[in-house]
């Protein structure tokens, strides 16, 4: 891990000096955790991109800014979950026809199960739902797994925060969600269960 960051801290470094080609190393390297976070955040593939976009000419223009007490990563992260967010406050102020709960599923993945798109469709959808704030602290903790101090250091936040807004948004995210995926008594039931419910005429 450490061995990681250090890499990490020195092709920044290598930019500030620069090096063409430091900074697209330290990108491709962390690309796709970063452009997960981008998706689940922003919720439209060409939305996340935008923000993203923003985010890595915003760390490229100013890398200096970077302080080695945390970690690369964290600072990139902070600086896309804020692209992110940033973009969706100006969404909110210049949308004139409000985003529809529910509409036509997004095509699924060649390589996903229709169970898995289904589940991924209703999730994302519970997400887009949550405030910007609660649902970025959710991506960052129940989705791609980031301890409460790293998502805090990304979003700049206090950990008390970050666990507060983790809880409201899953207590909202289980209420949408068991909403639209209310299982059957059938299903949630056990057989076993279920068999003594008909034993007591029930």
């Amino acid at each position: 891990m450490s061995e990681t960051a250090s890499s990490d801290a020195d092709l920044l470094k290598a930019h500030l000096r620069g090096d063409r080609q430091a900074f697209s190393e330290l990108f491709r390297r962390h690309r796709d955790r970063l452009w997960s976070v981008a998706l689940r955040t922003m919720r439209d593939p060409d939305e996340a991109a935008d923000a993203l976009q923003e985010a890595m000419i915003s760390a490229f223009r100013n890398a200096g800014s970077f302080r080695s007490e945390s970690r690369v990563t964290t600072w990139l992260h902070r600086i896309v979950v804020n692209a992110c967010l940033d973009r969706m406050r100006r969404q909110r102020v210049r949308a004139t026809v409000p985003l529809a709960d529910s509409g036509p599923a997004e095509p699924a993945h060649p390589h996903d199960t229709i169970a898995e798109h289904d589940t991924r469709m209703v999730v994302d959808q519970a997400l887009s739902r949550i405030p910007e704030e609660q649902r970025a602290a959710v991506v960052l903790v129940d989705v791609e797994g980031y301890p409460v101090s790293e998502a805090a250091r990304m979003l700049g936040a206090a950990e008390g925060t970050v666990k507060s807004r983790c809880a409201r948004g899953r207590l909202k995210l289980a209420q949408l969600l068991g909403h639209l995926r209310n299982p059957t008594t059938d299903e949630i039931v056990p057989e076993a269960d279920m068999a003594t419910r008909r034993q007591e005429g029930r």
